[in-house]
């Protein structure tokens, strides 16, 4: 029995994960940039986060978005300065804040959601429609797989 080849570096995946992932981000940099979006990436993903999940705190958000915790206070300091998060008081725990959009953040999350749309059109474009959804799904199934044995290391 024959020893497997390994593959090219280029061809495994973790290696194609992480070139995909770090080409999305410089696409979706570039292209907020050229449409003048007042938010760097980071602000941007913060943003989208919140307006899937408001009232969440801030130690809800930095271990969701893998952040530091002092990075994001200042990234929520600025938002909060630009007028597009408030901080509120949590109701039961006086210790926390929960975060919430403004008004003025709306129209920024349509640009960032219509940016993303366009960055994933590119990158699916030629595949079809069925190879598109079994791929993130099986994504999807990978990082369950990867969250769960998480879990069980953290007990």
């Amino acid at each position: 029995m024959s020893a497997r080849p390994e593959p090219c570096v280029d061809r495994t995946f973790g290696f194609l994960v992480r070139e995909v992932g770090r080409l999305m981000k410089r696409h979706f940099e570039r292209r907020a940039r050229q449409s003048g979006l007042p938010l760097t990436r980071l602000q941007a993903v913060v943003v989208l986060f919140l307006s899937r999940r408001e009232g969440v705190s801030q130690a809800e958000v930095a271990a969701r978005l893998d952040l530091e915790p002092i990075a994001l206070v200042r990234m929520l300091d600025k938002l909060c300065e630009e007028g597009f998060v408030e901080r509120r008081p949590h109701p039961t725990d006086r210790r926390v804040h929960t975060l919430w959009l403004t008004p003025a953040a709306q129209p920024l999350v349509a640009r960032i959601r219509a940016i993303n749309e366009a960055i994933r059109e590119e990158a699916f474009a030629g595949l079809p429609a069925a190879t598109h959804q079994l791929l993130v799904d099986a994504l999807a199934r990978i990082k369950d797989n990867l969250a769960l044995h998480e879990e069980g290391a953290q007990q």
